[in-house]
């Protein structure tokens, strides 16, 4: 069983920053790729920024230059600055990991966490 695990959300004034962090636990073998997503209300979930391996990072538009994705070992850390209000959605975590015993990536979510931008 593989689990993620996110933590940093919460409510931040626009212009502000904060930072997310999800841990991948369990009978992990290795993990192929991370990434955040995020889902506002009433919208459909999309990718805001992944990383394959260690070193190579992917954004959407919206969020280039002002969000930065890094991994180190198991866990994923998302660091947005310059928050906007059209930044406040739900974010999750998702991961490729191959579990022990396994030869396939299967693919994993985290629960969520609430990012709000507002004043």
């Amino acid at each position: 069983q593989v689990q993620l695990g996110e933590s940093g959300g919460g409510l931040v004034q626009p212009g502000g920053s904060l930072r997310l962090s999800c841990v991948a636990s369990g009978s992990i073998r290795s993990i192929h790729q991370m990434a955040w997503y995020r889902q506002a209300p009433g919208k459909e979930r999309e990718l805001v920024a992944r990383i394959i391996g260690t070193a190579s990072a992917s954004y959407a538009d919206s969020v280039k230059d002002r969000f930065t994705i890094a991994r180190d070992n198991n866990e994923v850390a998302l660091q947005m600055n310059s928050l906007k209000p059209e930044d406040t959605a739900v974010y999750f975590c998702k991961a490729g990991i191959i579990s022990i015993g396994e030869v396939v990536v299967n693919y994993y979510w985290g629960q969520g966490t609430q990012v709000t931008v507002s004043s």
